[in-house]
């Protein structure tokens, strides 16, 4: 310290040098936060990796969706209105395509439409990140007549509309927090000049670590989230500004004993300096400790660590310029300068708490305890209240939820890829089965995939349905086979008239009496009669077919006879010429009649082959659907395959809407029941050793809490064993860092209790923002660490004179610096609520009543307890050392 008191100015140059060329030279970090800090799954998450495979496979399109609120039903004025909407929005750069409404197929209508016509849904596919995005739904609503109400929205907007919101609030913050520390030193000092420093020596911190951070962002992909820079005001102001009172008032503590400012700096920084350090060191392994959890939005706070590293640099080199410089004009106008005053409040504590430690321990069991035992662990997983209703994106969901249901908006999407074409005749039936097993699972509105591509099955495909088509081609076929005895029944009669009204001559000249045909077509009609009996009966399609086939051959014989009686008469007049004629007409009956059987044989040869391809299929056995070679080649059959799959086949899709919030908790346990409905379904089907996997709001939903749970486990332990490592180095003790984690523990559940009962029990809320639970623990103890440091550090300094009276002392010195403390960080936490984004608010309300929780209840009344009750036990396994910061007086 001497050496730095020695070059103070050289130091403080040097610092202000660098803080303004990496002003200059480092990249705008809230920029960065914007284009990098979006919220980002790892690569092994489930939903992660079902936009990988779309995405590896050129199906990488993001939707959109425009919502047209109408004040009519729609009509024919409103339908030219929107067409020139869609018509506009299909030439904008980045749109792939644009479904319309304004179809002809009811079901797509239905599925784009509320009931009563006044809401319509336009899904837009674009391409690019979320600020193309972005610029492409400002040229949507470009395309948007004045009096026309539209909105658009999608995950991607919601996305940046929540970054707009939190770089909102950071301004907010910022301007607060100055102003709220600057307000609240004047109230602690009573100095016009003090409360400059504190900010001035965090200013520079966090100019220099906000630079810092952007070379790191852009370099080396260090994480960032649109967290990092609020946090990092937050704390860097908060504990910025504790370290500066832990010094300052050490430093005032010194002055008044008789020493001159520089060794009053000397001792303050020998002294309070050491608890500094321990204490930043502490701060730095919790932030850096979240450097060990996956979820990149988590890792983004470790920025905070880099801040805390810069802030103990610039508190030891540039500070005691101010002390030294300064000395007691530093405190001006105060004139408590020379006489530093002790917490009455805090000794008297201290005192009464040596004194009946098991009182003060029930005390505060009887303050945590209540709040520990209600606290249910109620998180919310929606990013939609996480900022203000004001924003197009969230009234364009409120729109769809309210007209078309909550879960059209955001499906979830089961992504299934394999090594094989998915896409073929016997294959595609089994997504029939999947989509079943879907639809059964509680709160699944609809599944669309290529067997029902607007949630409704496609009825042809099924076997059942088939059957009953053929049922009704064969009842068409005795209908059919009637009609054709009728007309050879009539050719009957015309031939024996014909053969009455002719005499001997007149048969010879016509090659032969015509009585033997109308007999034979006698016969046929007793023989169409029972193959027609027998396929009304029976249904014996396949011995139907041959005895038409050989009735066929009969009439063709008949036709050819009387065609040859037709030309042995055409030679004669009169009467003979007029018989020609009616043999010809005959003839000519027969023929249609043949052509009648024809057909009817080949439609019933065609039900042959598809019932006997039917019963060699293993999907119609599996699935009771069939797929014939017409069907996968007709045109709108063909348009469903390519919608749902991808990869040239070896993938396929389905979507599925839910009946509820998809941002909610019960939509993830729905996506998990999902899941497991499919997995059962694919057994022993060509999609058994396929990848299955699922994307989409929901499904992100579910990784995210599988992922925030055991990232909040991970970093909990690892932030406790590193803490417990380095206080027991510090303080020579394994004993001191167990209570003083524990208290923080202890800190924390009832910050949660407290605060879940706020704004779940009380505010109706659905839950505490998913990130809360993590972001307020990591924060709660690395700061809250602070502070038990503050008290302990001083208690080894003071137990010389034993361990009541070294506790009781260390309070009594201690105490309004603590509560100065807690207040000031409080307030910095406090800076965050006029934010606008609810996480925020969630995690500043934790942290202010967790850290006035700490600052006011657990360490004057739960700590000395501990303290007193274990005695010399306190250093174990290590021996106190007597004379452990003795200072000369």
């Amino acid at each position: 310290m001497k050496f730095i008191v020695k070059f103070k100015w050289v130091i403080a140059a040097f610092i202000l040098a660098l803080t303004v060329i990496l002003m200059l030279t480092s990249p705008n970090l809230t920029k960065l936060a914007s284009e990098k800090g979006q919220s980002q799954l790892p690569d092994d998450a489930v939903s992660s990796r079902a936009s990988q495979i779309l995405k590896n496979a050129g199906e990488d399109s993001n939707t959109i969706s425009m919502v047209i609120k109408l004040d009519n039903a729609l009509d024919k004025d409103s339908e030219k209105q929107i067409q020139k909407i869609i018509d506009k929005t299909e030439k904008i750069k980045g749109v792939k395509d644009v479904t319309t409404p304004l179809t002809d197929d009811q079901d797509v209508r239905n599925q784009l439409m509320s009931k009563d016509k006044k809401t319509v849904l336009v899904p837009v596919t674009v391409s690019g990140s979320d600020e193309k995005v972005e610029k492409i739904a400002d040229q949507i609503y470009d395309t948007v007549p004045k009096n026309v109400t539209a909105y658009v929205t999608g995950a991607s907007l919601i996305n940046q509309d929540f970054a707009h919101s939190s770089e909102e609030g950071l301004k907010k913050t910022e301007f607060i927090t100055i102003f709220l520390i600057l307000g609240l030193l004047l109230l602690v000092f009573r100095s016009v000049v003090t409360p400059f420093i504190p900010i001035l020596i965090v200013g520079i911190t966090y100019l220099i670590s906000q630079s810092l951070l952007g070379i790191l962002v852009k370099n080396v992909d260090f994480p960032i989230s649109t967290f990092t820079q609020t946090f990092l005001v937050a704390i860097l102001f908060g504990i910025g500004t504790d370290y500066c009172i832990l010094l300052l008032n050490r430093f005032r503590e010194e002055l008044a004993n008789g020493h001159d400012k520089a060794e009053a700096t000397i001792t303050a920084y020998r002294t309070a300096g050491r608890t500094l350090f321990i204490s930043g060191i502490a701060v730095f392994i919790g932030f850096a400790a979240i450097g060990f959890a996956k979820f990149a939005i988590f890792q983004s706070a470790v920025g905070v660590a880099v801040g805390v590293g810069v802030l103990l640099v610039i508190l030891f080199t540039l500070l005691p310029l101010f002390m030294v410089t300064l000395g007691e004009k530093l405190f001006w106008p105060s004139k408590k300068v020379a006489s530093h005053s002790d917490n009455k409040l805090w000794g008297f504590l201290g005192k009464k708490a040596v004194a009946r430690p098991f009182v003060f321990l029930v005390i505060t069991a009887v303050i945590t305890v209540p709040f520990i035992v209600t606290y249910d662990s109620k998180v919310s997983f929606d990013s939609t209240a996480e900022i203000s209703s004001e924003y197009k994106s969230i009234k364009g969901l409120n729109a769809i939820s309210d007209a078309l249901g909550e879960g059209k908006a955001f499906p979830v999407n089961v992504v299934i890829k394999g090594d094989k074409e998915l896409t073929k005749a016997d294959v595609i039936p089994y997504l029939g089965n999947i989509s079943k097993a879907i639809e059964k699972v509680d709160h699944v509105d609809s599944v669309m995939t290529i067997t029902q591509p607007t949630g409704e099955k496609i009825d042809d495909l099924y076997v059942n349905s088939q059957l009953g088509s053929v049922s009704d081609g064969i009842k068409d076929a005795v209908k059919g086979i009637g009609d054709v005895q009728k007309g050879l029944s009539d050719v009957e009669k015309g031939l024996n008239q014909i053969a009455d009204q002719t005499d001997s001559a007149s048969k010879e000249k016509s090659g032969g009496s015509l009585a033997p045909a109308a007999d034979g077509l006698a016969q046929i009609n007793q023989q169409l009669q029972l193959i027609s009996t027998q396929l009304s009966t029976t249904g014996n399609v396949q011995q139907a077919v041959p005895q038409l086939v050989a009735i066929s051959k009969q009439l063709t014989t008949i036709q050819t006879g009387l065609q040859q009686a037709n030309k042995n008469l055409s030679a004669q007049q009169g009467q003979v010429g007029t018989l020609s004629d009616s043999i010809n007409q005959l003839a000519k009956g027969v023929n249609s009649a043949n052509d009648g059987l024809t057909k009817i044989s080949d439609g019933l040869t065609k039900a042959t082959d598809m019932l006997d391809n039917m019963s060699d299929s293993s999907t119609v056995r599996d699935t009771g659907i069939y797929l014939p070679a017409e069907v996968m080649k007709d045109k709108g059959f063909k348009q469903s395959i390519d919608n749902y799959s991808f990869a040239d086949g070896k993938g396929v899709k389905l979507s599925v809407v839910l009946d509820q919030n998809p941002y909610s908790e019960e939509a993830i346990s729905t996506v998990k029941n999902i899941e497991k409905a499919v997995a059962s379904e694919v057994v022993d089907t060509p999609f058994e050793h396929t990848e299955i996997v699922y994307g989409g709001v929901s499904s992100s939903n579910a990784d995210l809490k599988d992922l925030s749970t055991t990232d909040l486990s991970r970093t909990m332990v690892i932030m406790m064993i590193g803490l417990f490592i380095v206080l027991t180095i510090l303080f020579r003790s394994m004993i001191m860092p167990v209570y003083m984690i524990a208290s923080l523990l202890l800190t924390y559940y009832t910050a949660m209790g407290i605060s879940e009962l706020l704004f779940v029990d009380i505010m109706g809320n659905d839950g505490i923002s998913w990130a809360v639970p993590f972001f307020s623990f990591v924060i709660l103890v690395a700061l809250g660490i602070d502070y038990s440091i503050f008290l302990l550090d001083r208690f080894n300094e003071e137990v010389k004179s034993g361990v009541a009276e070294g506790m009781v002392t260390s309070m009594s010195k201690m105490g309004s610096v603590i509560i100065t403390a807690a207040i000031i960080l409080a307030g910095t936490f406090g800076a965050m609520m006029p934010s606008g984004v609810l996480t925020l608010v969630h995690v500043a309300t934790v942290v202010i009543i967790g850290l006035l929780l700490y600052g006011l209840v657990i360490l004057p009344l739960l700590m000395p307890a501990i303290v007193v009750t274990l005695g010399e036990g306190n250093w174990w396994p290590f021996l106190r050392k007597k004379e452990k910061h003795k200072v000369e007086e």
